[in-house]
């Protein structure tokens, strides 16, 4: 065992991780993230069910191992050979559960959705680079572990159960408070190492209080409602449903708008309709009702009114997402939003546009796309 464990410390592997010490567990973090944003496609399928719960079972386990390894709990075992790597699959593990969040919210018409967690990403990678110990440093290992693992059960838990509501969030947050929890005061127990490191009640204050802030951005309504989202959605001329499928007319985006697929500057005409199409990712069998909120911007008093709020059923399970549309008749010249809501109000995407009334004016470069 002894001659295996030299030439695992003398591999280029080996060399190459010491000689960039600095480095590579950020490289290990960006690895992770990569792989899943290549590999994962829906949050029900069963290689992504397999791969995230492997994924968060992983972390969970090596967290324990590279936790004890600082009291010599792995010498003289197989253990020993791989007390490198542990470090650097902790970083793997959390750079592809954080990826996980970013690949299923993507697809969204919404950017703002996915903007905050992004910028949790970016907070996750300047701490990792700039704290003295880096993941070394429990405090921020564990607060990390309970943020990844308080999404990860947000996706799952739904998905499992087919539904999905605020108290099912709530719960999702106890399972993994609990983990959390359990999993520091095992490690706290048996390795003296970390007992001299933290202090228990500040470490169990700090994950509290990220469970707190979660519960606090849920309930405000700043969080996405996971696992749902937004795939589509457009403002139209016409919308015509034939057979199982939905054929959309709409004016295409100008070149630069890469971000939307329709025009926003709607031409309209007296008397015609304007619909608002969107199709919905849903965990198989995951059934919701939608509602398009349909709001208006009085350059008068500076604030938008409600107008109509219009919802239909959805059912989980269709690749590219569960169509559906809305329409308004009567309808003024002006800014519109339509916010895309859950039926506990949570926002899933918003589709803006603006009415123009000019009879002497035709809509351009019309689409007829079938959805």
């Amino acid at each position: 065992m002894n001659r295996r464990l030299v030439n695992l410390k003398e591999s280029g592997l080996h060399k190459f991780i010491i000689r960039h010490k600095k480095y590579t567990p950020i490289l290990f973090f960006i690895g992770g993230f990569i792989f899943d944003t290549l590999t994962l496609g829906r949050i029900d399928r069963l290689y992504d069910l397999v791969v995230l719960c492997m994924h968060m079972s992983a972390l969970s386990i090596t967290l324990y191992l590279y936790n004890l390894s600082d009291d010599g709990t792995w010498k003289n075992t197989i253990l020993e050979r791989v007390e490198d790597y542990f470090p650097l699959a902790i970083q793997f593990f959390f750079g592809g559960l954080s990826s996980a969040y970013v690949v299923y919210f993507s697809r969204s018409v919404s950017l703002s959705k996915t903007a905050s967690f992004f910028t949790i990403l970016v907070v996750l990678f300047l701490a990792n680079e700039f704290l003295k110990k880096r993941i070394s440093n429990k405090y921020l290992q564990f607060s990390i572990y309970f943020f990844i693992s308080f999404t990860f059960f947000t996706f799952m838990i739904p998905v499992f159960i087919k539904d999905m509501s605020p108290t099912i969030f709530l719960i999702s947050g106890l399972i993994s408070l609990a983990i959390t929890v359990t999993l520091i005061t095992i490690i706290y127990i048996k390795s003296p190492t970390t007992r001299s490191e933290i202090r228990i009640g500040k470490l169990i204050t700090i994950i509290l209080s990220i469970y707190i802030t979660i519960n606090i951005f849920y309930n405000f309504k700043l969080i996405p409602p996971v696992p749902l989202a937004l795939q589509t959605g457009i403002v139209a001329h016409n919308v015509t449903a034939i057979k199982n499928n939905y054929v959309v007319t709409y004016e295409s985006r100008k070149d630069f708008m890469f971000w939307r697929d329709y025009n926003s500057k709607f031409i309209y005409h007296q008397n015609n309709p304007v619909y608002v199409f969107s199709s919905i990712f849903a965990p198989t069998e995951l059934k919701k009702s939608i509602i398009h909120r349909w709001k208006w911007y009085n350059e008068t008093t500076d604030e938008w009114i409600t107008y109509d709020n219009i919802s239909y059923n959805i059912t989980g399970g269709r690749n590219n997402g569960y169509r559906g549309y809305t329409y308004k008749k009567n309808i003024k010249a002006g800014l519109w939003s339509v916010e895309v809501l859950t039926e506990e109000e949570l926002l899933l995407g918003v589709i803006n546009f603006e009415i123009i009334m000019d009879n002497t004016q035709e809509p351009q470069n019309l689409v007829e796309k079938t959805f």
